[in-house]
């Protein structure tokens, strides 16, 4: 089965008539992981028929709520769905402190349990390994302690003259959202088959960025261009711009391969 990526939201913190706040689904080696989890995405993928039988994992990128208030509202959909399975959530540690009263008060006698894994945004590791996939974090520079995450699949097979387990990577897919511009995930991203970065708002508002600690999408084609991806989506609009097109053109000046975002829309990785 093919990598693929599935666009929930892809608007910023506030939503307009076609955008929602963030979200998306990856679905990689029969698995799926949801990336974050912005109001109204559950609704999303309802109206898509998004399966969440083999979702898992949930990755939280950072706690301002146009990233993460879709929880809650997920968590008692699959209760009344009478889910079985656990659900894991990676996220910064404050979001069990914020979440587990509310669960508490409307969520008694859960059908399944969620398990917390609390993540330093800041630091650069391992969070959750396999036999087929991996996922790290990615430190980018917000207002608030945020990460992107990069999705690795490999595959183990024996040496056959060592015996010794070796692994071969594949796809690779990295999020990188919310960030001002940050040169030093360069490395890490290098040779990616699809990066998603942040290009919340165009040239004219760059002096915003500095403020607000977000891209242009020009700064995220210059990242997409120097760590030689290949190919680059944008997204997390600000509500200030209706045509995404200003958006698609002044990106594609510095690397050609980029596309947009668009919600309700599939991507290959």
């Amino acid at each position: 089965m093919p990598a693929k990526l599935t666009i929930l939201g892809s608007g910023s913190a506030l939503p307009t008539w076609q955008n929602s706040p963030s979200g998306q689904i990856l679905e990689l080696c029969d698995k799926s992981f949801m990336i974050d989890c912005g109001e109204g995405i559950q609704l999303t993928m309802r109206q898509m028929g998004v399966h969440t039988a083999r979702l898992y994992s949930i990755f939280i990128s950072h706690l301002h709520g146009d990233h993460c208030f879709g929880l809650l509202g997920l968590l008692t959909t699959f209760d009344m769905m009478n889910r079985q399975q656990p659900l894991h959530i990676y996220a910064h540690a404050d979001l069990e402190k914020l979440l587990r009263p509310m669960m508490d008060y409307h969520l008694k006698n859960m059908s399944y349990e969620v398990v917390f894994h609390p993540i330093n945004p800041r630091k650069q590791e391992v969070i959750f390994s396999d036999h087929t996939v991996t996922v790290e974090t990615i430190p980018l520079k917000h207002t608030v302690p945020c990460c992107g995450f990069l999705f690795s699949e490999h595959h183990r097979r024996k040496d056959e003259q060592t015996g010794e387990l070796t692994y071969e990577t594949r796809k690779r897919y990295a999020y990188c959202s919310d960030t001002m511009y940050r040169e030093q995930i360069v490395p890490q991203i290098e040779g990616v088959d699809v990066l998603f970065h942040e290009s919340t708002f165009t040239q004219e508002w760059e002096s915003r960025c500095s403020k607000t600690m977000h891209s242009t999408a020009r700064q995220a084609a210059t990242i997409a261009r120097q760590a030689q991806v290949g190919k680059l989506i944008i997204g997390h609009y600000s509500s200030r711009v209706d045509d995404h097109t200003i958006f698609l053109n002044e990106a594609q000046e510095v690397f050609t391969n980029t596309i947009l975002a668009v919600e309700r829309q599939s991507y290959e990785i």
